[in-house]
């Protein structure tokens, strides 16, 4: 069975995109995503996927939710549920959910999620797209890195981990 783990970046009032961007640019944050994601798995959702500017992301197996497939497999996956998105990553060391919202809604009550990475960005943004809110009693941090903001990062943010509670 495959790790299956969330990856993103939540403001502090739980924003992650306004008009299917993200509302502010983090050089560190991407690059870290880019690290942990290469080589693995990603589900993302339609929306989330139609907002990548250069399509699929490279060299990694892409699967996109969607309720009409249109059967492009040649740079993508698509599947028409989270649980049929997984059975198609089967033989992937560790899968990784990108988003959005309501895909990240899903894999919150999902019961075979769970790892979690989130780049906390320390700031409030105006947004259209939130992250769901989740029961921090089921979820243990395992670290949090803090990072002031600089020349590049206008925007102070903790790059976090989490893993949820067994019950």
């Amino acid at each position: 069975m495959s790790k299956i783990s969330i990856i993103a970046a939540v403001a502090d009032n739980y924003a992650i995109g306004k008009n299917n961007k993200l509302p502010w640019h983090l050089p560190a944050d991407l690059k870290r995503f880019r690290q942990i994601t290469t080589g693995h798995a990603v589900v993302m959702g339609k929306r989330t996927f139609e907002s990548l500017p250069n399509g699929p992301l490279p060299n990694r197996k892409n699967i996109v939710l969607t309720s009409i497939p249109e059967g492009n497999y040649t740079k993508y996956y698509e599947a028409t549920s989270l649980r049929d998105a997984i059975d198609l990553c089967d033989k992937e060391e560790e899968v990784y959910i990108i988003g959005g919202a309501s895909l990240f809604k899903q894999a919150l009550t999902f019961p075979l999620v769970n790892y979690m990475y989130i780049t906390w960005v320390h700031e409030k943004f105006d947004a259209d797209v939130f992250f769901p809110k989740f029961n921090e009693r089921e979820w243990k941090l395992l670290q949090c890195e803090k990072h002031e903001a600089d020349e590049k990062h206008p925007y102070p943010y903790s790059f976090c981990e989490y893993e949820r509670i067994k019950k």
